[in-house]
């Protein structure tokens, strides 16, 4: 049985990874592959779960094996899969990519004609999950198609008439120019997304779309503007910035040998949940997050790969032995 609530409730991408076991060597030349569970809503899911809380995912995977081992999977990581629904029209999307260590890896998505977690609709969206859930996690790409996009606006709504306090309401502004007809359609959902949200994390491109701005300090204080009341703009090789109405924290990035940095991005945003949650200060919150994301960067792997709360204390040097 379900659960009524959730201490985080994700909605979006999940899928297959195909990851070649063969780095520095290109698609048309590798032989062999291994396969993960993926996508980025399912990722900050399993990342939650892997530090204790209660995690739900609504999507949809299709009616083959790779949707029977996409939900498999999230079960086997701690997240409750029950609203991850059947399309019987579409298959699971797969993802390739090619590993170019320390920082180029390319992504090839199989989405064709469109993917079946665009295909959720707003009678998928539970409302009293939506409303009571402690943190609810979205991303931009959600808004890239119909239904998916009304979905969204309709969990939204829903969060919104609810009211209460201690809740937050996640974007993840990931753009990916492939699921868009053209950037300004991606602006504009990005307007309704931030005007919904009281959280925001993208990296410096993904701002500009969202914003118009590069520069770190003039993309938080466009985001807060918009009403978000916590932005995160992260700056690759200058760390992250958070800030706040009264906050603003600069952290470094955490060391590490990159061996694929697709699921760093995933980790740092299941940290971040992890540390709202928790009522962690900001710089906490931060330092925690980015070495979430640099423990995930040193595996093949995304969602299996996601630490626990002793794993990141272990890279951030706060555990010993």
């Amino acid at each position: 049985m379900t659960p009524r609530s959730f201490e985080v409730l994700a909605i979006g991408r999940v899928g297959v990874d195909l990851y070649p076991l063969q780095s520095g060597v290109g698609l048309a030349d590798v032989t062999s592959f291994g396969k993960f569970l993926g996508g980025s809503a399912g990722n900050v899911a399993v990342a939650a779960a892997r530090y204790g809380h209660s995690a739900a995912l609504i999507s949809r995977v299709g009616a083959d094996p790779f949707g029977v081992f996409v939900r498999r999977s999230l079960t086997e990581l701690g997240v409750d899969a029950d609203l991850v629904t059947t399309d019987p029209g579409l298959p699971t999307p797969v993802t390739f990519c090619e590993l170019f260590p320390p920082d180029d890896f390319p992504l090839y998505f199989y989405r064709y004609p469109t993917a079946p977690d665009l295909r959720v609709g707003p009678g998928e969206i539970p409302p009293v999950a939506v409303t009571e859930s402690r943190l609810l996690w979205t991303t931009l790409t959600g808004l890239s198609a119909e239904p998916s996009r009304t979905a969204h606006a309709t969990a939204w709504e829903l969060r919104h008439a609810a009211g209460g306090e201690d809740r937050h309401t996640v974007i993840d502004l990931d753009y990916r120019p492939m699921f868009w007809r053209t950037e300004d359609d991606a602006t504009r959902a990005a307007d309704a997304a931030l005007a919904a949200s009281t959280v925001a994390i993208g990296n410096r491109d993904e701002c500009r779309v969202a914003v118009g701005e590069t520069d770190p300090d003039r993309a938080a204080d466009a985001l807060l503007e918009r009403g978000i009341e916590l932005a995160i703009v992260k700056q690759g090789p200058r760390g992250v910035l958070g800030a706040t109405a009264d906050e603003r924290v600069v952290v470094p990035p955490t060391p590490v040998e990159v061996v694929n940095g697709l699921g760093a991005g995933d980790a740092f945003g299941g940290a971040v949940c992890h540390g709202l949650l928790m009522g962690w200060s900001l710089n906490r919150t931060l330092r925690f997050a980015s070495a979430a994301g640099a423990f995930v960067a040193g595996y093949l792997e995304c969602a299996s790969a996601m630490p626990t709360e002793t794993q990141v204390r272990h890279v951030i040097g706060e555990v010993t032995g």
